[in-house]
């Protein structure tokens, strides 16, 4: 396990480095903090998110936000990519693996395991992003805007090697806001999400959920979140073989079912599905 946990510890070092270097990473509070349009309807944040400025007009009142779509591309594992209507390229839980190819210039990480973050990210990467607070025990806390997309993070835990315990605020359900869209995508998630979690999510459009069924959440923990967010757009990641089948099945009262053709999907908020719907990439059992 020691030599597991030093890479862990050059990870968050050279992580560090990186992020400090970005040049899109800022906004971190005060009058500059970003507006966020998904936290709008939540009302009733507790005292903890004192920062938050609530947006005064929903998505749909906002015409312009909507007239252009997000395409959103199942990459593999974790990795889904987001182009919004701007042309920024963000990857998610990014190892290098997947979705590297155009560069993007926004990625996301997760610790939990190798596959979910890289060493070594390509130096035309503007904005690194971990999911983990790199240079101590305070949690990650990201507000950052690229043109035409706002990300931020909600911490949650994860499972520590050996002793069976908790890592507190080791891992990050991520928030892309753009195109009037509210976009999620809830990481190596290892525990049910308490109230205060979802208020500080807020409202998601669509959000990408890992089905795997153990080695995150089992699909019935991971049924019931999907169904408390009651996105509009659910997309499956992280499969790692087991059988997609079993989560779809908890999910078909409530929500429809759609396998698509191919990995990706172009959304507006017009064109929202009307009935909460899970789509299931094309490629989603070879590359999960």
């Amino acid at each position: 396990m020691r030599p597991f946990r030093s890479l862990f510890a050059i990870a968050s070092m050279c992580l560090a480095t990186l992020a400090a270097l970005s040049p899109a990473n800022a906004q971190e509070g005060g009058e500059g903090q970003p507006v966020s349009q998904c936290l709008a309807v939540a009302r009733a944040l507790p005292p903890a998110f004192p920062r938050v400025i609530y947006a005064s007009a929903s998505a749909s009142e906002n015409p312009l936000a909507m007239a252009q779509g997000v395409t959103i591309t199942f990459q593999g594992h974790s990795t889904y990519t987001i182009e919004t209507p701007a042309g920024v390229l963000i990857a998610t839980d990014f190892s290098g693996f997947y979705g590297a190819d155009p560069l993007p210039r926004i990625v996301t990480m997760n610790r939990a395991h190798s596959s979910h973050y890289t060493l070594n990210p390509a130096a035309g990467i503007e904005v690194v992003l971990p999911g983990w607070n790199p240079d101590g025990p305070e949690p990650a806390d990201h507000h950052v805007v690229v043109d035409d997309v706002y990300v931020r993070n909600v911490t949650t835990d994860i499972r520590g090697w050996g002793d069976g315990g908790m890592v507190p605020d080791a891992n990050s359900i991520f928030i892309f806001e753009t195109a009037g869209l509210c976009i999620g995508h809830l990481g190596h998630l290892h525990h049910e999400l308490t109230d205060a979690h979802y208020a500080e999510i807020g409202r998601l459009d669509i959000v990408m959920v890992p089905v795997d069924g153990g080695l995150t959440l089992s699909h019935t923990g991971m049924a019931e979140i999907t169904n408390r967010l009651r996105s509009s757009i659910v997309l499956p990641m992280h499969l790692r073989g087991t059988r997609l089948e079993t989560y779809l099945s908890m999910m078909r009262q409530e929500f429809a079912v759609e396998h698509l053709d191919g990995d990706s999907i172009t959304v507006t908020v017009r064109d929202l599905p009307k009935r909460p719907t899970v789509m299931v990439p094309a490629n989603l059992n070879f590359r999960g």
